[in-house]
């Protein structure tokens, strides 16, 4: 099929806008779908993993702790989303660059360098952001059983637990790509590095709100697990954005004038 002709400026027409947008949901659904099977196949040790802080509560305090299935789809709706969470994950390298695909054609050659640096360090960021949100997870879901009372059972609705697990390793994840967003804008010549440093307090702030929001437990250790690390990506974000800065400002006092 012969290609849609573009117009004197290269702009795509609304057709193959169209037609583009319908390939690259199709093929991020794909990988969602491919990403969810394999969490299909390894639900049961999946659900060994969140399970396995409230064993911990329980097993400390010595009470009844655990999941309830509360209904009679329950089960199978646990296991659905449990599945679509596990192809989010695994699925992102695919998704990310579905995206970036798309807004190809209309970014010059060193803006797409930018950006597959940007997929270089976005996956990995957004992997270690929920790893650290998983590793939180177990002290968190201590602090909340220690409310409470002696001799009470705590019987977590499933659906309410698996939503709290998501957020948290969600926003996470997110929370960490706030730092790539940053040096690929200062590559891109958008914001310099010094409008970085100078809403460093608005950041700090910022960043412990969202810990509290994330974390809603009264304790100082749970804040400042995630509100810690977020802060120091930022100030390494900034300094790196310090770097090209300078680099660039030689460049051009080095150039010659026309």
């Amino acid at each position: 099929m012969p290609r849609t002709p573009r117009d004197p400026e290269g702009r795509m027409p609304l057709r193959e806008h169209l037609v583009e947008i319908r390939k690259r949901v199709v093929r991020i659904a794909l990988g969602l779908l491919v990403g969810a099977v394999l969490g299909w196949i390894l639900y049961d040790p999946l659900l060994d993993a969140l399970m396995h802080p409230l064993e911990q509560a329980a097993e400390r305090r010595d009470a009844l702790i655990g999941l309830n299935f509360d209904g009679v789809a329950t089960a199978i709706d646990m296991r659905v989303k449990v599945s679509l969470f596990l192809g989010v994950i695994v699925s992102s390298p695919w998704w990310l660059y579905q995206v970036f695909a798309f807004v190809n054609p209309g970014l010059t050659g060193t803006e797409r360098r930018y950006v597959y640096g940007f997929l270089c360090a976005a996956v990995p960021m957004f992997l270690a952001g929920a790893w650290l949100a998983w590793s939180v997870l177990p002290y968190v879901v201590e602090v909340l059983n220690d409310f409470v009372p002696e001799g009470g059972a705590n019987l977590v609705g499933a659906q309410m637990y698996l939503s709290f697990v998501m957020r948290l390793i969600l926003a996470c994840g997110i929370a960490f790509l706030v730092p790539v967003f940053m040096v690929v804008l200062n590559l891109m010549g958008t914001v310099r590095a010094r409008t970085w440093l100078a809403g460093w307090r608005w950041a700090v702030l910022i960043s412990f709100l969202f810990a509290a929001i994330v974390t809603p437990t009264l304790d100082v250790l749970s804040m400042f697990g995630i509100a810690g690390p977020i802060c120091a990506l930022y100030f390494v974000a900034t300094g790196i954005c310090f770097l090209h800065d300078r680099r660039a400002d030689r460049r051009r006092v080095a150039a010659p004038v026309e």
